[in-house]
Parts: C-alpha cells; sequence; structure tokens
C-alpha cells in the first residue's frame, strides 16, 4: 500500500459520564454500614477510594464523605459525620483499612481518612502514576479521557460537603469518581507494563504510606497574601494579632478562615493603620462576611498588636540551607552546583518521561548541592539520598548524574531564565 493511502488515526472521541454505571447507596445509618461492611470484607479485590472535604467552608480538612466502591457491585457512600453504633463504625474501619486501595491523587486524602482512623493496606494511586507516565496533565478528568475516553461531569466539585441532607446531584457527583477508578487502574496499569515503569510505580505507592506528616508550617501568618508588601516590624506584628484572632474565632465557629475576612483585608488594615474601631469599620478595603459583625474582635486584635512589646522579626531566621535564591551572589559554587544538576537531571526527565520533581525531589537536590560530601561517589551519594528517603529507582537513576555534576569545576552560571533577561 502507498503512503499516500494510509489514513491517519485519529483519537476515540469522548463520551460523557453524567451518572455513575454502579449501583451507589448513601450509608448513613447502622443497618446500611453494616451491609457495606459486610461487602467490603467479603471482596477480594481492591477498592475504588476518594474522599470529599469542605475546607473551603470549614475549618480544617475533615472528610465528610466517603466513597467505597466494590468492582462491578456497589459503590457506598458513607457519611462519616452520621452517629453510627462504635462497634459498628470500628468493625468498618477495620474493614476498608485491611484492603488495597485504588485512589487518585492519594495525598489529598489519606491524611483526613487518617483523622478518622482509616489507613490503607496498599494504595494504587492513578494520579501519581500518570505522573511517572509522563502524561501533561493528571487530573481524574483528564485521564479519565484519556484511558476510557470518557468525560467526567465536574461542576460539583466546589460544593459544601457539610451541608446535610447532601443532594442527589452531589451525591451522583461522588459517585462518579469512584465509579471509573477500578477500569481506570487497568488502563493505567497495563501502560506502566508497557513503559517497565511498574517498579518504579510500586516503589512510591509504598513511599506514600510510609510518608511521616508534614510538620506544622511555623509562622503561618506570614504566608498572608499581599504581607510581602508590609515592610516595618510594627505592622507585621499587627498582621499577626489579626490573623491569630481569625485563627481562634475560625475554630470556634468551625469556619474556613478565609471566609470570615479574607487575607486582603487583614493587609488592607495593616497598610490603613486606622485610628479607631469605626475608622476600621470604615474601610471599604476591610471586606469579609464577619468584618462588621466581629469588629469588637478585630479592633481588639488590632489594638494588641499595636501595643505589645512582643514585636515579630522582620524575617525568619532560616533553622535549614539558605534559600537557593540567594545563591548565585552568596553561593556561586552551590549554585554552579544547582544549575549543573539541575540541567541534567532536565535530560534525564525527558529521556524517561518522568517529571523532574518525580525524579528527586527538590529540596534534597538542593540539600546536596548546598553541602556535597567531602568525597563525592556513587555510594555516598546513594547514602545521603537514602537518608533523605529517595527510593531506590531514584537513587540509580540519579545518583551518577549527581556524582558527574557535583565533581565537575564550578564555573559561574546564571538559570537560563536570568541568562536569556
Amino acid at each position: 500500500m502507498s503512503e499516500e493511502n494510509i489514513e491517519p488515526t485519529t483519537a476515540p472521541e469522548s463520551s460523557p459520564l453524567l451518572k455513575p454505571r454502579t449501583p451507589y447507596q448513601l450509608v448513613e445509618c447502622d443497618s446500611a454500614l453494616a451491609k457495606a461492611t459486610a461487602d467490603i470484607i467479603s471482596c477480594n479485590a481492591p477498592l475504588a477510594v476518594d474522599a470529599e472535604r469542605a475546607s473551603g467552608f470549614k475549618y480544617g480538612q475533615r472528610a465528610y464523605l466517603l466513597q467505597v466502591g466494590i468492582e462491578n457491585k456497589a459503590i457506598y457512600l458513607v457519611d462519616p459525620v452520621a452517629e453510627f453504633s462504635p462497634p459498628l463504625w470500628q468493625e468498618f474501619i477495620s474493614a476498608v483499612s485491611s484492603k488495597t486501595w485504588i485512589i487518585h491523587a492519594a495525598s489529598q486524602d489519606i491524611p483526613c481518612l487518617a483523622e478518622i482512623g482509616i489507613h490503607p493496606k496498599q494504595i494504587r494511586d492513578t494520579e501519581l502514576a500518570a505522573r511517572l507516565l509522563g502524561l501533561p496533565r493528571v487530573s481524574l478528568g483528564t485521564i479519565t479521557e484519556h484511558y476510557l475516553h470518557l468525560k467526567l461531569a465536574k461542576e460539583h466539585s466546589a460544593v459544601d460537603w457539610s451541608q446535610r441532607p447532601l443532594r442527589v446531584e452531589w451525591l451522583e457527583y461522588a459517585a462518579l469518581d469512584v465509579d471509573v477508578l477500578h477500569e481506570l487502574w487497568h488502563e493505567v496499569e497495563l501502560d506502566l507494563d508497557a513503559n517497565s515503569k511498574s517498579g518504579i510505580a510500586s516503589e512510591e505507592f509504598s513511599s506514600l504510606l510510609n510518608q511521616a506528616p508534614k510538620p506544622a508550617k511555623q509562622d503561618r501568618w506570614r504566608s498572608l497574601t499581599g504581607l510581602h508588601e508590609v515592610k516595618d516590624v510594627r505592622s507585621l506584628t499587627i498582621a499577626k494579632a489579626l490573623w491569630s484572632a481569625r485563627e481562634e474565632l475560625a475554630m470556634q465557629k468551625d469556619i474556613a478562615p478565609g471566609r470570615l475576612i479574607p487575607d486582603v483585608a487583614i493587609v488592607a488594615a495593616v497598610k490603613a493603620l486606622p485610628k479607631s474601631k469605626s475608622e476600621l469599620a470604615s474601610l471599604k478595603t476591610f471586606s469579609g462576611r464577619a468584618s462588621r459583625t466581629y469588629i469588637d474582635t478585630w479592633w481588639e486584635a488590632f489594638m494588641l498588636g499595636s501595643s505589645t512589646r512582643d514585636l515579630v522579626e522582620i524575617r525568619v531566621k532560616s533553622t535549614g540551607i539558605p534559600n537557593h535564591r540567594n545563591w548565585p551572589l552568596k553561593f556561586p559554587d552551590a549554585n554552579a552546583r544547582l544549575i549543573a544538576s539541575k540541567a541534567q537531571i532536565g535530560e534525564l526527565s525527558e529521556a524517561q518521561k518522568i517529571p523532574p520533581e518525580n525524579l528527586l525531589s527538590p529540596d534534597t537536590l538542593r540539600a546536596i548541592c548546598f553541602e556535597p560530601p567531602a568525597l563525592i561517589g556513587h555510594d555516598e551519594i546513594a547514602t545521603i539520598l537514602r537518608a533523605k528517603r529517595a527510593r531506590e529507582w531514584q537513587i540509580q537513576l540519579v545518583a551518577p548524574i549527581l556524582v558527574t555534576s557535583l565533581l565537575a569545576e564550578p564555573k559561574t552560571a546564571r538559570e537560563p531564565s536570568e541568562a536569556s533577561a
């Protein structure tokens, strides 16, 4: 057949998936929970698992709905705030925890499920697998369309899952997220095998289960949006006082802090430096649903920040290596090692079709480039990487690159973006 007669192949068109194909049931009473538990216990295959939070509405990351899918049988939408019998609830927790899970973006859901005592035996993370396969976009909707040619309805992704009763259309949306997971994992698993990445994925999944919780961030108030524009110590102290008052009220009311007053309102008040409570209340930029109803709370915090002698520091003292943005001027050798290493890892990323951050965490790379071992060899680099919880597949791929880049004579270098500026 001549080349001009070959018709180009086109990807199949995606079809909308508006409702779950597997029957689903809302579980909010003991009898329904007992049935769900019995079915889970009798199931020998992995469970499809997902969770819904209300972090944009409520304080914290609590799970307000747990979706558990049993392949070709049922989807159970379990209400974790329902008043179940404690023994039945514990039996359910044990049943779900004893199984392998198929889950999308496990790092998002595992913490909120751990809060209620649910921990997976093993996981198969479709989002992480998609990253390892080099897919450019890895949302559930995107990879479902890529592998299954199905478009998921996503119009209820930002609803308040703490509301009761839950609407039928919300329940259908929640069920959809697990309805596709078994079929999706089957296709992802084939792709991992075809690209010789099953072993890599297995190591990554095990690593997710063994990850220690991230330590609480110090001085969280410094993350206020727009606070970088505030330069003096007294104003920063007022900002901290307002942030702390908002945090305490949010906890008391179980409301997301930003729904009381947004970050920009706090920063606006700090910039304006009102002389009285009425002046604070009159500020148009001091906005938010609780900006006037709790004006006494905000003014009290403002006055505390204005009068306290316990002033904050203008900058947080670093306990680790210096910020890498300061390296070009202050630590040029370390900066040269970092640039050379990043360039080589970038080439490896293209060859392996794995994002650079999945080959090696940026924090680990910076730490090694800033303080390389006295003796630079494969074993020495591998030892450091293991101490920083790098996986064996990462060590095998990245250690030789780091040895080469760290042994190279440091050269004055700039990031590509700087060089082209």
